[in-house]
């Protein structure tokens, strides 16, 4: 199939850069190539202004916002690896947190139990998320919508209740712990400044490789089986092969995250780990900020992350109310995500939310 720059199974017309926004529908209109390249620019000069920030933070800010923004690296990182199976592909996993957890306890019973250190572990932790996902995805991947949903999250528990019922390699409900500091330790423990810039390093990783999804044919793949799988089997795509390949990628970044995540907090338990409060938090982070776009759930992950910790400090004993209704309102009067609905206001040039509340009969 060659290479164009319109998507497999949809119309010429609905070629929009996926990273910037919802593709439009109609006959084409010709953007002027200045303010088209111009807009690139500015969004890579953000983007680079906000990595030199992050690199300078740990003499900018204190050890506490470190941690903070640790946080939000590492949830940032899990709407983009959710977003490769969601938003491009279209199939909505509630069961990504089984990666996160797999990838934790891989490094804690490798690093505890046989003594490796930190780098092989987490290259194993890597391996055996996309191996579980391939493993996991050829049954479920062929359930569609939420019977999709319900299987993954099936896994997730289930996966939860084998790591609890082995208590000789994972200390089942009392947990384990991370062999970080002492003699027993195999790799000195980094800090906060250690793990701010893993968990920077990994995102960039995940951006890149979002990025380059986007811009391949593997990429066009994954949108065409989200329009109409059918159609696209039937314009020569292997579908299966495209979608279990799509589940590895996200795994393989979940299960990176996990490994570090781990490391980081020493003591690790199920019921944290295998939460599916995480794989919701992905969900949101995703959809709000824009799902199938590449800048989408880093916009969605980092604003919500921050929302949350200010709700928590200030409000405390309403945060979580508070919080729920912001992503209400988010939803209902942004139902295409934070980045397309920017993205249409800077082409129209006016506020489209009424425009939002018509065409979803909200």
């Amino acid at each position: 199939m060659a290479a164009t720059s319109a998507r497999p199974g949809m119309p010429e017309s609905e070629s929009a850069h996926p990273e910037l926004g919802a593709p439009t529908t109609g006959p084409p209109k010709a953007a002027p190539a200045g303010r088209a390249t111009a807009s690139r620019l500015a969004g890579w000069a953000l983007v680079l202004g906000l990595l030199v920030i992050c690199l300078l933070a740990p003499k900018l800010f204190i050890p506490s916002f470190l941690r903070t923004l640790s946080a939000v690296f590492m949830f940032a990182t899990l709407a983009q690896a959710w977003n490769i199976i969601g938003g491009f592909t279209g199939y909505p996993s509630f069961g990504n947190v089984v990666f996160f957890g797999l990838g934790g306890y891989t490094i804690a019973v490798l690093m505890a139990r046989s003594h490796w250190s930190f780098w092989p572990a987490l290259v194993v932790a890597v391996v055996l998320g996309a191996a579980y996902a391939m493993l996991i995805g050829i049954p479920t991947l062929r359930l569609k919508g939420h019977y999709f949903a319900i299987a993954t999250l099936g896994v997730a528990e289930g996966t939860r209740e084998i790591v609890l019922n082995v208590p000789k390699v994972t200390g089942g409900g009392a947990g384990i712990t991370v062999p970080a500091v002492g003699p027993s330790a195999t790799t000195s423990y980094p800090g906060n400044t250690g793990f701010l810039y893993y968990f920077l390093a990994l995102l960039v990783v995940a951006m890149l490789a979002v990025y380059a999804i986007a811009r391949s044919r593997f990429g066009f793949a994954l949108r065409a089986i989200n329009q109409d799988e059918d159609a696209a089997a039937a314009a020569g795509i292997n579908t299966t092969r495209m979608k279990i390949a799509a589940f590895m990628v996200s795994g393989a970044i979940t299960a990176a995250a996990g490994s570090i995540y781990a490391f980081q907090q020493v003591s690790i338990y199920p019921d944290r780990l295998f939460s599916v409060d995480i794989t919701v938090l992905m969900v949101i982070m995703a959809v709000i900020g824009g799902s199938g776009t590449v800048i989408g759930p880093l916009v969605g992950g980092v604003g919500l992350q921050f929302l949350s910790e200010y709700l928590r400090q200030n409000f405390t004993d309403y945060h979580t109310f508070i919080f729920g209704a912001i992503i209400i309102v988010a939803v209902v009067l942004l139902p295409e995500g934070a980045v397309r609905f920017a993205s249409e206001t800077v082409r129209q040039r006016r506020l489209p939310i009424m425009d939002n509340l018509r065409r979803y009969r909200l």
